[in-house]
């Protein structure tokens, strides 16, 4: 068996759970396949049982110890693959994490046995003329730093539904339906619900509502602005700039990824836990 191994960025001391890694992965005689970068991380020279190398689809499992934001990075780099994401939390929330460090080598002994189950994760796909990016959390569309409010239009098919002057929009899957778009009052999806949700930031409009998309409907979105450009951030990060009178299209289900789950953990649980946990 092979595993990738990636770490959350930033300057959190994970050599202790990596050593642990290391230990059960050398019982079961399981190679940690890590980027040369997450070697240098955590000081590791030549270990028995690490290889160096990139991160690449001829592995069983993907280790990851980190947060949200590393676990995405994950699910994008296994995108359209049978690879399952399996995520320690050590971040913040880590909503889309399989289990908190508490118990972490009982945890990983099931990671690298592959006792674990797996739900396919779709994204939303967001592209402009050439370009493609694809989301397993959300795209948002923002106003720029210093100009005047955004001026949005979008629709669905040939129908546009509406244009609201605001901070910007987001466009959420179901698994990032409790991130961005729930900051905006929009819906929460449970995972498994086929469809995808549009909110705004922060709208100057009393019938701005959040609207829940059907999963074969493509959106569209138009930077209705007579001269402002308009950011759009794929996962939070920066994808692209679209000037005004430009428009991009968004799909729902394109690709998927596997994320790991405990045997019989369900969203409401981990909707309970992660946000009931934050209210105390």
């Amino acid at each position: 068996m092979r595993a990738t191994v990636l770490t959350r960025r930033g300057d959190r001391d994970l050599r202790g759970p990596v050593q642990e890694l290391l230990t059960v992965a050398r019982e079961r005689g399981v190679t940690l396949c890590m980027p040369e970068a997450e070697v240098a991380k955590h000081g590791l020279g030549e270990e028995p049982g690490v290889e160096v190398c990139p991160v690449g689809p001829d592995v069983d499992v993907c280790i990851v110890l980190g947060g949200d934001g590393t676990i995405l990075g994950a699910l994008r780099e296994y995108a359209g693959t049978e690879v399952p994401v399996f995520a320690v939390n050590f971040g913040e929330v880590g909503f889309l994490a399989t289990m908190d460090p508490d118990g972490i080598r009982e945890g990983l002994e099931l990671a690298l046995a592959g006792d674990f189950d797996t739900m396919a994760l779709p994204a939303i796909s967001v592209s402009r003329a050439e370009q493609t990016w694809a989301a397993f959390n959300d795209i948002s569309v923002h106003r720029q730093p210093g100009r005047r409010v955004a001026d949005l239009a979008y629709g669905v098919g040939s129908e546009e539904i509406g244009r609201v002057r605001c901070d910007g929009l987001v466009v959420s899957t179901p698994a990032g339906s409790t991130g961005y778009n729930l900051a905006n009052g929009g819906p929460v999806l449970a995972w498994g619900v086929e469809g995808y949700v549009v909110s705004f930031i922060a709208p100057h409009s009393f019938t701005a509502r959040a609207l829940v998309v059907a999963p074969a409907d493509a959106l569209t979105i138009t930077n209705a602005s007579s001269e402002d450009a308009v950011e759009v951030h794929v996962d939070g990060r920066p994808a692209c700039t679209l000037p005004a009178g430009q428009k991009i299209a968004v799909r729902f289900g394109r690709p998927h990824a596997l994320l790991a789950q405990l045997p019989g953990a369900t969203f409401y649980h981990r909707l309970r836990e992660r946000f009931g946990r934050l209210a105390r």
